[in-house]
């Protein structure tokens, strides 16, 4: 015998499926291998979850049962055409088969199923190999049947025609109730007929064991066999094309009933639109009807609306006439206004004409004086200070009271920016430019001599943190400074024009700007300038955010004995003021610039912290001592460089020491080591902040039309050029209009103060 040849005189059960091409390949292997076995073919027939009706396929929970029961039925028959098919190849290959069939909602429970009821101890099963030796677990059939097949079955696992893997049988079969048998697994009419078959079968091989007698008998049985086969398949055959055409009939008069109840539910679908329409008809009707009368109200009302406006038209017309005759009237009254503009204008032509002659004459007055002098003929003390006044003074503008009551309208409350303790302050229009004038208290003023001599000196002051003077009014004891729109350290700190948030490379540049003009105050020869009145609403802001300190030397305008008094600062200065003056100046009476250092020390703290000067040097020294620096610093100045912080902070308080003695000075060693404080790494310049054509930090930036931002110059030459295209695009643009970034032109101011 062969080595693939198995010896095998029992049943051996081949378990087939739905493929032909694998049960054939299947049933060639066990032809070959299992030549003297009988082979029973096991099928398990699944029935569909799903079922074709008229609207398409249902769950067979939703569908009628009549449909139901009849696709059953067809799938059963489907089934034992199939079951026909594999029987016809083994009758092909003069093999005698017979054939089981199941019914399971799962194919692989099915067949251990009927391995269970029909004590079957051979099957063969088609597998997928994993490693040659085990079968692969995504098969599930093969891979259930071997882990759940009762022991007593020997099982062979064969894939494309190879065997793979048997699965031996442990132990001898049990007898199995009636009761014992699975309620799933139902075997139907014909799965008992084939068995039959293979009785007959059986007992002809028992026959052909025994003697030549014996033998035509097992003949006799094996042909009554066949006989009875034949009769039973043409039985078969028959009862299936009646059932075939019963359940034919069954359906068209299910389809039938189908097509009539669809008509039916059309039918009153109709009847329910058509009195559906039907009602909306009459409603809309009914609506029809009242917007009718509607209309008909709202044209009788439009026509007594049209005879009202047709009266206040008529009205109208009236007035319009009347107001046509009045503006002619104007127009009379606007061409002799204009007429004497212009003779206005000639006559202000005329004056300055003449206050030039005037000038002119004034200056050869003067030369003469100079010349009457020289041979001894001295005048009074006022034409003395005339003429020194002219002689020291040739780089100020000398202004008449006219000039300024012109600038500020007859210095109107409305051009006052504030009342300070030495005078006023206006803001007003001349030498074609804006300035700041301030008018004096001609009652604490000293003698017109002194004040020339005062003014020779203040003119002579300049420096970039110094607020410039541009000219004298003596007459109106004024003196005109050039205007900074940015306001105040105070305006700043207080966030009332602050636009960009106050960093601390900010703070400290300011500190150290302030340190650098009250240094060359100080240092002024031949006399110390003195500022007396320092804090941070005397400290301006440029246009570039630059520290320039105004109202200095005042001191020296003031009479001596208005100076000395203990209730002339209180008088005079704002509220507030009294916290930055030295104390010891307020007990002493004597003005020094230790006196300045100690208000210093306070626009220090006050730049650090944020907070009002009263009682903030205290407050900072406690908290230095408890070591608690940064809950003190103001947290909107970002994060504190703490080298820089701890610096200023001991600056600061040793400015404000009570006694002026422990206040240092400030040197210009020191100047130098405040402006270390805050300068950083030089930055690089974002490329977003260079205009596109000019490659430059732009001071002006312009959006165009194409979404560009442009130096304002650039893109303006570009276009005056003739040209109607992007720079950047070279595509056309929708118009020729300029928009201001103004977002990125503070973004350009914040990041040059920061740098």
């Amino acid at each position: 015998m062969a080595m693939d040849e198995y010896e095998c005189d029992e049943k051996v059960h081949v378990a087939v499926g739905k493929s032909l091409k694998k049960a054939a390949t299947l049933l060639q292997w066990c032809f070959t291998h299992f030549r003297k076995a009988q082979i029973c073919l096991l099928h398990v027939y699944q029935p569909s979850t799903m079922i074709p009706t008229l609207l398409g396929k249902l769950p067979a929970s939703q569908a009628s049962p009549e449909v139901v029961s009849a696709y059953r039925i067809e799938e059963r028959e489907e089934t034992k055409r199939l079951l026909e098919k594999y029987l016809s190849f083994c009758r092909a290959a003069k093999v005698k088969a017979s054939s089981v069939i199941g019914e399971a909602d799962q194919v692989q429970k099915g067949i251990v199923d009927l391995v269970k009821v029909h004590n079957i101890r051979k099957l063969v099963i088609g597998a997928i190999p994993e490693n040659g030796m085990k079968v692969k677990r995504d098969s599930s059939k093969a891979n259930y049947a071997a882990k759940n097949a009762p022991p007593f079955c020997e099982i062979w696992f064969v894939c494309k025609g190879k065997h793979i893997w048997t699965r031996e049988a442990s132990e001898t079969p049990r007898s199995l109730s009636s009761s014992a048998q699975p309620e799933t697994t139902r075997s139907s009419v014909q799965s008992e007929i084939i068995e039959a078959e293979a009785t007959f079968s059986s007992k002809s091989s028992s026959c052909n064991s025994h003697g030549s007698p014996q033998h035509s008998a097992g003949w006799y049985l094996d042909t009554h066999s066949e006989f009875e086969e034949e009769t039973i398949d043409s039985q078969l055959i028959e009862a299936q094309r009646e059932t075939e055409a019963a359940t034919d009939k069954a359906l068209a008069e299910l389809l039938k009933s189908k097509r009539l109840e669809v008509k039916a539910i059309e039918a009153m679908t109709k009847v329910k639109l058509f009195e559906s329409a039907h009602a909306q008809e009459v409603k809309l009707r009914k609506e029809a009807e009242d917007m009718l009368k509607a209309t008909i109200q709202e044209q009788q009302m439009f026509l007594e609306e049209k005879e009202e406006i047709a009266s206040e038209l008529e009205r109208t017309l009236r007035s319009i006439s009347l107001l046509d005759s009045q503006a002619h009237e104007t127009n009379n009254k606007r061409d002799e206004a204009a007429n004497e503009l212009s003779l206005i204008q000639a006559s202000i032509s005329n004056l300055q004409h003449e206050k030039q002659q005037i000038r002119r004459q004034k200056m050869e007055a003067l030369h003469w004086l100079e010349r009457w002098k020289s041979c001894g003929q001295v005048g009074a003390d006022h034409c003395n200070g005339v003429i020194a006044f002219a002689e020291e003074f040739p780089e100020l503008a000398e202004f008449s009271l006219l000039d300024l009551q012109n600038a500020t309208c007859n210095f109107s409350e409305s051009f006052k920016i504030r009342e300070g303790g030495y005078g006023s302050i206006y803001k007003g229009e001349m030498l074609g430019r804006t300035v700041a004038i301030r008018k004096l208290h001609p009652h604490n003023m000293q003698g017109s001599t002194e004040f020339y001599q005062e003014v020779q000196v203040l003119g002579s002051l300049q420096h970039p943190h110094l607020l410039t003077l541009l000219g004298v009014c003596p007459e109106a004891w004024s003196l005109v400074y050039e205007y900074l729109p940015n306001g105040s350290l105070q305006d700043y700190l207080s966030r009332k024009s602050s636009l960009l948030p106050l960093t601390w490379n900010i703070r400290a540049r300011w500190i150290a700007e302030i340190a650098t003009a009250l240094c060359f105050l100080h240092s002024s020869k031949p006399e110390t300038i003195i500022h007396g009145g320092l804090k941070l609403e005397t400290v301006l802001l440029d246009s570039a955010l630059s520290c320039k300190i105004c109202e200095f030397g005042f001191s020296r305008l003031v009479k001596e004995e208005s100076l000395y008094l203990p209730s002339f600062r209180f008088s005079t200065e704002p509220e507030g003021s009294v916290t930055y003056t030295d104390p010891e100046y307020r007990r002493t009476g004597v003005l020094t610039p230790k006196s300045d250092i100690y208000s210093f020390g306070l626009i220090i703290l006050q730049l650090l912290t944020g907070r009002t000067p009263v009682g903030l040097a205290g407050e900072v020294r406690r908290a230095v001592s408890c070591g608690e620096l940064s809950s003190i610093l103001d947290s909107s100045a970002g994060e504190w460089n703490s080298t820089a912080a701890t610096r200023l902070v001991e600056l600061g308080l040793q400015c404000c020491q009570l006694n002026s003695r422990d206040r240092p000075e400030l040197t210009p060693s020191l100047v130098r080591e405040l402006k270390q404080l805050h300068v950083s790494e030089e930055q690089s310049v974002p490329s977003f902040f260079l205009c596109p054509i000019f490659q430059e930090i732009m001071h002006d930036p312009q959006v165009a039309a194409d979404g560009f931002t442009y130096e304002g110059k650039a893109i303006s030459e570009w276009l005056e050029n003739g040209h109607e295209t992007s720079p950047m695009t070279n595509l056309k643009l929708s118009h020729l209009l300029l928009t201001p970034n103004h977002a990125l032109r503070l973004a350009i101011q914040g990041w040059l103060c920061k740098s």
